[in-house]
């Protein structure tokens, strides 16, 4: 608020000052207290009502207007290399797309209010390219609790030339909404432990004489994973059927079931987890299936083929209509089955589900949709094909979150290890942040979501 004081002649200098002390008082009752944060818009036409709910809260409000934009910002002091943990509460009321609208914002900056670059560059980008810039953070959201408070939160390291944090709390775009920002706080933390994981694909085409021997020819192979310190092995589509010259119907089987019974067996074995797919028998229906096995045998859950090739329907095989993601002892998977891999839906609603690894059981596919897979949702990918390197067609790999196949099958019979740390973001050429924590907060509207 700005005030224009008229200089009035032959007014008293103790009336004048008095004037000016209620003036002075007035203005301070008038300005805002938002406990040492400043309320921002991009413009004044789009700019929200914003509001102190108390010490620790701190409300926006749009109108009925579309396309409104503010936050409530703060510096805070941040020692280079070191981690911090951000953590706020919010509540809203009105808020359609909670996602986009209500999301924190960390931008990284040294003592002179500039940006700053990573401290080198990742080994993955293609040498000579300029090291890139530190990317604002994104805090995901965590639970509701029984109040309507949602947690968001996260834990980051700060570049190594950078020396404040500026957090923003942003309501925007969400036309008659209303968020509450509380105890919002940047404040150091111990580095997370490395997550690191060993995957492994197995590169092998059953001989089809037995969905039985199918099942024992991979025994060898799997006992070489563990070998080789394998903690996830991914196996090919349909395995006890491939190349069994029967029906889908006939060669069905529940889950649990021989199949399933006889790779558990081999998982408690070796203690490892296993994913590989089947064909299975559920009343009427059938689908095909792909399992995760644990460690202990036990079957941590299963996945119905959803994208079903025409031949596939043909035969009347049932779609499945979830994407669930297993939580296992290094992490979360998902799963998903050969068709899948061609439409970019089914790896995108798996990563929303929270996988951070996707194993894929796949007869055949263009591997370039497998590094797009992996690359547009920043997560591993592990694939078993039955198609030769030559044929030019689907590989058994690993891929990286940018898509590169970093270990690749050349020969029938071949296991392929390689270790990664689930707990390391991606970075990729020219920047654009941490895009996994991104893709949430950006990714466009779709019908009911």
């Amino acid at each position: 608020m700005v005030w224009k004081v008229r200089i009035v002649q032959n007014v008293p200098s103790a009336v004048m000052k008095r004037c000016l002390i209620l003036l002075f008082s007035a203005s301070l009752q008038a300005a805002p207290d938002f406990h040492g944060w400043s309320a921002d818009s991009p413009r004044d036409e789009i700019r929200p009502q914003f509001s102190s709910g108390g010490k620790d809260t701190l409300i926006i409000t749009h109108d009925s207007r579309e396309g409104l934009d503010g936050w409530f910002q703060k510096s805070f002091e941040v020692k280079g290399g070191s981690f911090y943990r951000f953590e706020a509460r919010r509540k809203t009321v009105g808020v359609t797309h909670l996602r986009q609208s209500c999301l924190v914002r960390i931008v990284w900056q040294d003592a002179d209010g500039a940006g700053v670059k990573l401290d080198t560059a990742p080994e993955y980008l293609t040498p000579g390219l300029p090291i890139p810039s530190a990317e604002p953070e994104y805090p995901v959201d965590g639970p509701k609790d029984a109040e309507g408070w949602t947690l968001v939160s996260g834990v980051y390291r700060v570049p190594s030339k950078a020396a404040r944090a500026i957090v923003e709390l942003h309501l925007q775009w969400a036309p008659g909404g209303r968020v509450e920002w509380c105890g919002a706080s940047l404040t150091p933390t111990e580095a997370p432990a490395p997550r690191k994981v060993r995957l492994a694909t197995i590169h092998h085409r059953p001989s089809g004489k037995s969905p039985r021997e199918n099942c024992v020819e991979f025994a060898p192979l799997i006992a070489e994973a563990a070998q080789k310190h394998a903690d996830l092995v991914v196996l090919g589509e349909t395995v006890p059927s491939a190349n069994v010259k029967a029906k889908p119907e006939d060669l069905a089987e529940s889950i649990p079931g021989s199949s399933t019974t006889y790779f558990a067996d081999l998982a408690r074995q070796h203690h490892l987890h296993l994913v590989l797919s089947l064909y299975e028998r559920e009343a009427h229906l059938i689908y095909n299936t792909a399992v995760l096995l644990g460690p202990d045998g036990s079957l941590i859950g299963k996945y119905r083929k959803v994208s079903l090739p025409p031949g596939e329907a043909a035969k009347g095989i049932a779609p499945g209509r979830e994407y669930p993601v297993f939580e296992t002892a290094f992490g979360k998977v998902g799963l998903m089955v050969c068709y899948d891999g061609f439409f970019p839906e089914v790896a995108r609603e798996l990563t929303k589900n929270g996988a951070e690894v996707i194993a894929w059981p796949v007869w055949g596919c263009n591997p370039l949709l497998a590094q797009a897979r992996a690359c547009e949702n920043h997560v591993f990918l592990v694939s078993s094909t039955f198609m030769k390197p030559e044929d030019g067609w689907m590989h058994s790999a690993i891929y990286d979150q940018g898509g590169r196949p970093i270990a690749k099958a050349d020969t029938w019979g071949t296991v392929v290890v390689t270790e990664v740390d689930l707990s390391q973001p991606y970075h990729g050429p020219y920047n654009l942040g941490d895009f996994r924590s991104m893709i949430e907060r950006h990714r466009p509207r779709v019908t009911n979501q």
